[in-house]
C-alpha cells in the first residue's frame, strides 16, 4: 500500500503480487471484492482505477480531488466573500490587497477587482458583483456617497463598507443617508477588519467605535429637518421600535427591551419600512434623527 500527494491530489494505491484477475469477468460475477471499493470512491467523489492481469496480480488506485474550502463540521464548500478595493491611493489597495490576502489560508476573501474613482467604483461593481465593496470617501472624480447610491440602487445584492481616514458628524450623517452598511477608519486593525467585513456580508450594519457615538448623538440631538416629519404617519409603538432601531439595537435587543417577541418586532419594522418607503435600518436612523428637533434628547 501507498500514499503519495500529486498536483492532481492525493493518491492511494494497493498491489498485489498474486495471480491477477479479469476486472471485467470479476464484476460480471456479482462478486462484492470490486463492488466495495467502487461505492467508497463514489462516496468520496474519488477515481477508481483498476488494473489486474491474470499471473500478473491487481493494482487498485483510488485518486482523491484536491482539497477544496469545505467546513469540516458540515462538509459543505465554503464560498470566500468577494471583495472590490476602492481608494484612489495604489499604496492603499496594495495594502489591503495583502492584509486580506494574508489570511486566504482560510479562503475567507477573494479580492475581484479594484478601482480608483468613483466612476470605476459603479463600473466595476456591475462587472464584476462582488459581494462587499471597501468604499472611500474621497474619490479624484466626486465622493463615495454618491458611488454608494448608484451601487445600491442597481446592485442590490452587493453590501457597502465605508474605510476612511477621515470623521466627522456631516460624512457620518451622509454616509447613513446614501444608505452604506457600516463606517470604518483605516486605524482598525487586521482582524477587526475582517470581522467586520463578515459581518456586512452576513447582513449586518457595522459601525467603527469612534464613530458609534456620534450616531447616538445625532440620534438623540437631532439634525437640521429639510422637509416635515416623515414620522408623523407612524403609531406611538412604531416610533418606540424606531427608536431603538436608530440607536444600533438588534431586534432581539429592541424584543427585550420593549417586552415583545422577535416576530412583533419584525412585523413592526416591516410596517414602519413600508410606510417611511425605506429598506435598510440605517436610512430609518437617519429619517429618526431628522425628525428630532435640536436639542430634543427624549425618546418618543
Amino acid at each position: 500500500m501507498r500514499f503519495r500527494a500529486t498536483e492532481a491530489g492525493p493518491e492511494m494505491r494497493i498491489r498485489d503480487n498474486g495471480r491477477g484477475l479479469d476486472p471485467v469477468a470479476a464484476r460480471d460475477a456479482g462478486g462484492r471484492g470490486l463492488a466495495n471499493p467502487s461505492s467508497r470512491a463514489a462516496e468520496t467523489e474519488a477515481r477508481l482505477d483498476i488494473r489486474a492481469t491474470p499471473g500478473n496480480g491487481t493494482e487498485v488506485a483510488l485518486l482523491f480531488p484536491p482539497p477544496d474550502n469545505r467546513d469540516p463540521m458540515t462538509a459543505t464548500t465554503v464560498k470566500p466573500i468577494t471583495l472590490l478595493l476602492v481608494d484612489d491611493s495604489e499604496l492603499v489597495r496594495t495594502g489591503l490587497k495583502t492584509l486580506l490576502g494574508a489570511r486566504s489560508e482560510k479562503s475567507m476573501f477573494q479580492v475581484v477587482g479594484e478601482a480608483a474613482t468613483a466612476a470605476g467604483a459603479v463600473t466595476e461593481t456591475f462587472r464584476l458583483k462582488p459581494d462587499v465593496v471597501l468604499l472611500d470617501i474621497r474619490l479624484p472624480d466626486g465622493t463615495g456617497f454618491e458611488a454608494c447610491r448608484q451601487i445600491l440602487a442597481r446592485a442590490g445584492d452587493t453590501r457597502v463598507l465605508i474605510l476612511t481616514s477621515v470623521i466627522d458628524d456631516n460624512l457620518v450623517y451622509e454616509a447613513m443617508s446614501s444608505g452604506a452598511h457600516g463606517y470604518l477608519l483605516k486605524e482598525i486593525n487586521a482582524q477587526g477588519l475582517s470581522q467586520a467585513i463578515i459581518d456586512v456580508a452576513g447582513g449586518k450594519f457595522i459601525l467603527d467605535p469612534a464613530v458609534t457615538t456620534r450616531v447616538l448623538n445625532l440620534v438623540r440631538n437631532g439634525v437640521p429637518q429639510h422637509e416635515g416629519d416623515r414620522l408623523a404617519q407612524l403609531s406611538a409603538q412604531e416610533r418606540r421600535v424606531l427608536a431603538l432601531v436608530a440607536e444600533g439595537k438588534t431586534n432581539k435587543e429592541v424584543a427585550e427591551q420593549m417586552g415583545l417577541s422577535d416576530k412583533t418586532v419584525k412585523n413592526y419594522l416591516s410596517n414602519i419600512f413600508e410606510k417611511l418607503q425605506i429598506s435598510r435600518r440605517s436610512q430609518a436612523a437617519v429619517l429618526y434623527a431628522e425628525s428630532r428637533t435640536p436639542g430634543q434628547t427624549k425618546r418618543p
